[in-house]
Parts: structure tokens; sequence; C-alpha cells
């Protein structure tokens, strides 16, 4: 059954509009003050490049389910695709635990018990039936949620401009004040938010079950980020319409903060609290979507067990991957800060945005039949190349460590059971 290029780009909104928009977007503010609006254009700017980089290496290969993975993979052997594909997978499933522990956060607080992961579990598993149920009820789930999720951040807009003209445009303007410009807190806001935009990435893992193809797919992907970009700056707007800058700290419910400072109704920061929910549960739902196609395509080259290669064929999904990525968001459940998390699945996006970008190079170089190319190549590239090192090196420190360890891991892994199969070396001069 195939996917409508609108239920499409749902899934793309389910998982870029979720817990980035309700939690992370405080988070920019607090960072950067004002300037938060340049960090989330810049990312934005350079998600948009990501995903006609996508659409185009997914008109390449149209029946790919590992998006970036598949990508590396045939571009540069199973070496590269293996730590990609891991890196990938492990990004999506511990944002799982993230968005899921955002959504019982807010659950907690709007019912006043203290249970918050027992509800980031009951959604999981909630969610895990929905993906097995199919991949198409899957995506018309997310339309239904995503079309919510949009009308109440549209009614906090709403409200911020009523209040930012009740109490005098003037008086607003002073909250969009900063000490001065600074590139670093830009930097640090935009590795924050950078998790806020990496949803798209799961439309690629089904290009050939929506209408039109790849075509299709390269619509929905830019609709999402377009969408998207559009969204995230209006609340960032309304953010600073609501409260002062200075005044924002990194918590995880800004939005809530902000109709506080404002002195909103209580049904408006009811209605809020929802959206929330609303949000993280189609987030979450799009990564288990994502990471258990991931996997599936991971075994299918043979570089994940058989066990991950159980596949309904009638309702288009990997049953075992769906399961063990929803038991690893349960896991990461109890690993700690939220933050650490994020920025966790932060190092294993921006590698495999990076091995990405030079797929398409080296796909370019071989002078493959492209039907849909990227704007200003190679200029566009190079510039998105750049800018995910400078995010990568960027990140927390705790982030790169973390990452840097899982990558040496994977490596050892890699070559063990290489050796196991007596696979000889690849050896190449590169320089004569």
């Amino acid at each position: 059954m195939q996917i409508s290029v609108r239920n499409a780009t749902a899934v793309g909104l389910g998982a870029i509009i979720g817990a980035g928009i309700f939690v992370l977007s405080g988070t920019a503010v607090a960072l950067a003050g004002p300037y938060s609006l340049l960090a989330f254009i810049l990312v934005g700017i350079v998600a948009l490049i990501l995903a006609m980089i996508m659409s185009e290496l997914g008109s390449i290969m149209p029946y790919a389910k590992g998006a970036s993975y598949s990508f590396a993979y045939n571009a540069f052997g199973s070496e590269i695709g293996f730590i990609t594909g891991i890196a990938l997978y492990m990004s999506f499933a511990t944002a799982i635990g993230a968005i899921a522990l955002g959504f019982g956060s807010y659950l907690a607080s709007l019912v006043g018990l203290s249970y918050a992961r027992a509800f980031a579990i009951l959604i999981i598993l909630a969610l895990a039936v929905v993906n097995i149920l199919g991949i198409s009820k899957a995506a018309k789930t997310d339309f239904v949620l995503v079309a919510i999720k949009l009308s109440i951040l549209a009614l906090f807009a709403a409200f911020a401009i009523f209040f930012a003209s009740r109490s005098g445009f003037s008086a607003t303007a002073s909250n969009f004040s900063a000490k001065g410009f600074e590139l670093g807190s830009i930097f640090a806001a935009s590795v924050a938010v950078f998790f806020a935009y990496s949803g798209f990435q799961t439309i690629s893992t089904f290009t050939s079950k929506i209408k039109g193809g790849s075509e299709g797919a390269k619509k929905a992907i830019v609709g999402s980020v377009v969408i998207s970009l559009v969204v995230y700056v209006l609340i960032d707007v309304s953010l600073l319409m609501l409260a002062p800058a200075s005044s924002y700290r990194i918590t995880a419910d800004p939005l809530s903060f902000a109709l506080h400072s404002a002195k909103a109704p209580q049904w408006i920061a009811v209605l809020v609290d929802v959206g929330a929910l609303i949000a993280t549960t189609s987030a979450a739902l799009a990564m288990i979507l994502s990471s258990a196609r991931i996997s599936y395509q991971l075994s299918e080259d043979g570089l994940l067990p058989r066990f991950f290669r159980k596949y309904d064929e009638e309702k288009d999904v990997p049953v075992n991957g769906v399961w063990l990525a929803s038991l690893i968001g349960i896991a990461v459940l109890f690993a700690g800060n939220i933050y650490v998390i994020a920025s966790i699945s932060n190092f294993g996006l921006l590698i495999s945005y990076l091995i990405t970008a030079l797929a398409q190079i080296h796909f370019r170089r071989q002078n493959r039949k492209i039907n849909i190319r990227t704007p200003f190549y190679p200029y566009s590239t190079v510039l998105v190349i750049i800018l995910l090192l400078a995010f990568l090196f960027g990140m927390p420190r705790e982030s790169l460590l973390v990452g840097n360890i899982v990558v040496l891991f994977l490596l050892i892994i890699y070559y063990f059971f290489r050796e196991l199969k007596n696979k000889k070396p690849v050896k190449i001069r590169i320089f004569d």
C-alpha cells in the first residue's frame, strides 16, 4: 500500500516538530537570547540542503530503507556503512527514550503524579503496537497528530501576538534586547536545536512506498523542513514576545514558562501541555518506525544478525526491529539527563549527515543518472560539510567522549567479525 505525499510529509513533521519545539526552544533562547532566531534559521538552512541531498540520493536508490546508512553503504562499502548505520540506529533509538521522557514529564505535570518514566514506558509500548499494525496506519496516525499539534502551536503564537498588542509593541521590543552579538552562543544554540530538525530523514527510509516515488519523497522531505523552519521561527518569536530573553533558562517546559510569565489563562497552559503530549507522541512514533527500518536494512546487507530480518510484507513492518528499538528507548529512560541523551543522539546524526554529503560527491563523480539534483552543487554541499564539522566540534564534551568511544567500539567489533570470516584486508595506495 502506497503512502500519499501528504501523509509522508506528516511523518517528517511528526519527527521534526516534536520534543524539539516544546523542550529545546527555550534552551536555544537561554543560550543565545534573541539571536536564537539565527540559530534556528542557520540549522534550518543546513537541514534544507541536506533534505535536497537526501532527495537526490533517494532518486538513485529509491528502494533503500536505511536512509543515510544505505547511502554510505552503497558509496563506501561495509566498513563505513556499518559505522554510519549503527550510529544512526542508536541515534534514533536513543531519541525514542528522550522524546518519550518528555511525554512522561508533561503528562506527570498535567495530572499531578510523579510517574514520568512509567508514562514514558507506556507510550513507547503503545507506539510500538501502532507501528506493528503497519506503516500506512502509522503514517495516517501521524497526519492526525501533526494537524492537531500545528493548530495548538498556532493558538500559542496568536496569544503571543495578542499579549504583545495589549502590552504595547514598544514595550515588548525590549524583550528582544541582548548584551552583544556572540558567534559562539549562536553555535551553541545551533548544536542544541540540531536535534529538533533531525526527523526529516525518516521519510527517506520508505521512499519506494510514497506515491510518485523519489519525486514524491522530495516534496515530502523538503516540505517538512520548510514548514518546520517557519513554525520554529514563529514559536521562537512568540517566546520572546511573552518573556524577556534574559529570563529564559534551560528547562523542559519553555512554552509553559512563557505563558506563566505572561499570566496567560489556565486553559491555554493546559492546551499547550496537551500539545506537548501530542508532539512527543508523533515524534516517538516516527523514530520507532525509522530505527526499525534501518536495523532491517543493516541485517539485509549482512551487517546485523538475521533476527532483524523478520519482516511483515503485508504491513511493510520489520517486526523485531520495532520491538528492539522500543526496548532500547525504554532502557535509555534510565540513563539520566535528557540533555546529554539528546546530545549523544546528535553525535550519530551529525556523523550520518556528514557521510551522506560525502556520498553525494561520490555518486556525482561516478556520473550516475540522477533525476533530482541539489541546487548550487558543489558549493551547497561544501557549505553543509563545513557547518556539520563546526556543529560536531561544538558539542558538549560528554557527548563527544561517548560518541568517539562508540565509534572506536564499532571499529573493534567490525574487524573482529571480519577476522572471523577470514576476509582479506583491502589495500590501496592513496599517494603515489
